[in-house]
């Protein structure tokens, strides 16, 4: 049974930092791609963050420079460091593994507002 389970969200004031942390399992980790997607209310899903199994990472235009993902393949984790959060960062973020099928975790919700 495939497993993705997302931790690290809640409320921050505009400037701060979270680190969103997804523990996979049920999946040979280090073979798939690993990537973040968000969703804001009332918008589609989009994505974030994506690193791929040698860990190459690319970046939405409006994140690049404050996100940094990155994954541990020894605890089949993936990461997402934001800094300097904006209030327009607020979103349900999801933790998405690509491979032959796609996988998703539950979200965590992330709150950026003073």
């Amino acid at each position: 049974q495939v497993q993705l389970v997302e931790s690290g969200g809640g409320w921050v004031q505009p400037g701060g930092s979270l680190r969103l942390s997804c523990a996979a399992s049920g999946i040979t980790f280090r073979a798939y791609a690993m990537a973040w997607y968000r969703q804001a209310p009332g918008k589609q899903r989009e994505s974030v963050a994506r690193i791929t199994s040698t860990s190459s990472t690319t970046y939405t235009d409006s994140v690049k420079g404050r996100f940094t993902i990155s994954r541990d393949n020894a605890k089949n984790m993936v990461y997402l460091q934001m800094n300097s959060l904006k209030p327009e960062d607020t979103a349900v973020y999801y933790c998405n593994a690509q491979g032959g099928v796609n996988f998703w975790g539950q979200g965590t919700q992330v709150t950026v507002s003073s």
